[in-house]
């Protein structure tokens, strides 16, 4: 069996875009990528603004959920490869340490949950939010770095032949 690429998403409440990137993640390359999401602040439940974007397209919603970042670095949570900041107040220093040292970048997303919105304009927002978040995960499955399986911890590669460490 091939090993999947680990992805976390980070956002503050976790309730709207980790959860619609983590989600669009899974529907679109599951095969490839095992995908989370979680927050230092987590909500009680996803935005419903979220699940009405998420609804017709994406097939596993039901195992969705607000999660605590803390959730991620214990020894026993899943070593990931690359965390995904969506938002600046998770992209600085006071993102924990995750196991495995894993590459992180940051995606910046207007914030569909900011204060001073109508609820109609908020809608428009999460729609306009959740296609940009389709842009960019599209993109990003497509980036060449990512065609191949990632290699095993203590895996090394000789002369083309990837071996491990015992």
């Amino acid at each position: 069996m091939t090993r999947k690429y680990k992805v976390l998403f980070l956002c503050r409440e976790n309730s709207a875009r980790s959860i619609i990137a983590e989600a669009l993640l899974r529907e679109l390359a599951g095969h490839r990528f095992d995908a989370f999401s979680a927050g230092p602040e987590p909500a009680a439940r996803i935005h419903p603004f979220a699940l009405a974007q998420l609804r017709p397209g994406v097939s596993e919603i039901e195992i969705l959920s607000p999660k605590s970042w803390l959730e991620f670095t214990g020894e026993w949570a899943p070593r990931m490869d690359l965390v995904v900041a969506m938002e600046e107040s998770v992209a600085g220093q006071h993102v924990p340490v995750f196991p495995g040292q894993p590459a992180t970048i940051h995606w910046n997303f207007a914030d569909p949950l900011m204060d001073r919105v109508s609820e109609t304009d908020r809608e428009r927002l999460f729609g306009k939010v959740f296609w940009q978040i389709v842009r960019q995960v599209s993109a990003f499955i497509e980036l060449p770095k990512y065609a191949q399986p990632p290699r095993d911890a203590g895996a090394q590669v000789t002369h083309g032949v990837t071996t491990c460490d015992a």
